[in-house]
């Protein structure tokens, strides 16, 4: 190759690769606004932000609805435990962030109501022990004539007013959880004493304390001394727009995401739909289940809720960055003509991290500033 080529060549290699990328980037008149002149010590124009635009199509019916909502317990699997009797708590068995079984021991108390209340049973076991001897007795004199009747009646009276006391004192210590495979027993053997074991309800993680030894309990049930939770399985509770009520529907395939693990995605089943709007929000209440096992998701975290839509439906989407926000209103900006932008109101719901559904506002063949419209906007407000 000689010298004098050199410079051929290269202006032709520049040419081809200029024109490899002309065919991507749109034209004048339709996607970049027209820069104004250039003022000392300003880029050149070629570096000045560029406005693209494009025209309004259907979006792939793969898009998925994404919605917000926050990780709660499951229900039927927390239980917020409380003491049913007064007391002095004597032993704290279960401790924070222990797992317990269905019936284990988390505290011991030292009630006063039970040692009363026995008391009062065995009172009330020998009452009924006398009246029915005395029933017994006064039926054998009267039939044999020996008693009138109305004595007879008064024995009778007195033993079911006996009867009647005996079952109140019973039920009053099952009332108190004394279990009731005791009061079965012979009085002479049974084991019932003032101690009160207070056992949890279903199986899963202590994941509320709020007692000590030595405090006292007062049998208030807006006194939460435990909190037991199922943590392998949890809910997210969702906000749904009714708008888009038509998109949902029972044991539909979704997927959680949370911001603590960014890229990961967790495996949910819708359970529910509310039946109910939220005259405020005017959004419906869906509950998703979602496996927990590695316990990573935590009650109350803020979480998406991941839908995908059907096949059948078609909506407009367009990307995040075409929608800006003024006076509380979200708008975008329509092409009128070359060069020339019309603000236009729109509702949009969202879709994910960068798009959005265009909900009312924009009909398909529209085009508008996809890229930029916050040069737009800016040239607005400084009236230029």
């Amino acid at each position: 190759m000689t010298v004098r080529m050199a410079p051929l060549i290269m202006a032709m290699g520049m040419a081809a690769f200029s024109g490899c990328g002309k065919a991507d980037q749109p034209s004048p008149s339709e996607s970049v606004m027209t820069p104004p002149a250039a003022k000392p010590g300003m880029p050149p124009a070629a570096a000045q932000p560029r406005v693209e635009t494009a025209v309004v199509e259907f979006s792939p019916s793969h898009q998925a609805l994404v919605l917000s909502g926050k990780v709660a317990y499951g229900e039927d699997r927390y239980s917020k435990i409380s003491s049913p009797l007064q007391g002095r708590v004597v032993e704290v068995r279960a401790h924070l962030g222990d797992r317990v079984k269905t019936g284990d021991v988390l505290l011991i108390v030292d009630s006063p109501d039970i040692a009363q209340a026995y008391s009062e049973y065995v009172k009330e076991d020998s009452d009924l022990q006398y009246a029915t001897r005395a029933h017994d007795l006064a039926k054998d004199l009267y039939d044999n004539k020996a008693m009138p009747l109305k004595d007879l009646k008064q024995a009778e009276n007195e033993l079911v007013k006996a009867r009647a006391e005996f079952r109140r004192a019973k039920e009053r210590l099952l009332s108190l959880r004394v279990p009731a495979e005791e009061l079965t027993k012979p009085l002479d053997k049974q084991k019932i004493t003032s101690r009160f074991e207070m056992k949890s309800p279903l199986t899963g993680i202590v994941v509320e304390r709020a007692v000590t030894p030595g405090q006292s309990v007062g049998g208030d049930p807006s006194q939460v001394l435990f909190t037991v939770a199922d943590l392998d399985m949890l809910q997210v509770l969702a906000d749904l727009y009714e708008r888009d009520l038509a998109l949902v529907r029972e044991g539909q395939f979704a997927m959680v995401t949370v911001e603590a693990y960014p890229g990961v995605e967790f495996p949910a089943t819708v359970a529910a739909i509310g039946d109910v709007v939220d005259p405020a929000t005017r959004t419906i209440k869906v509950r998703a289940w979602v496996n927990n096992d590695p316990h990573k998701l935590k009650p109350e975290m803020f979480a998406r809720l991941h839908l995908a839509v059907g096949d059948a439906t078609q909506f407009i989407a367009v990307p995040r960055e075409a929608v800006l926000e003024a006076d509380g209103k979200q708008f975008v900006y329509v092409v009128e003509e070359p060069n020339r932008y019309v603000k236009r109101e729109v509702k949009v719901s969202n879709i994910s991290t960068d798009q959005v559904r265009i909900l009312e506002g924009l009909t398909r063949g529209q085009r508008i500033v996809i890229k930029g419209a916050v040069l737009i906007k800016g040239k607005e407000v400084k009236g230029t």
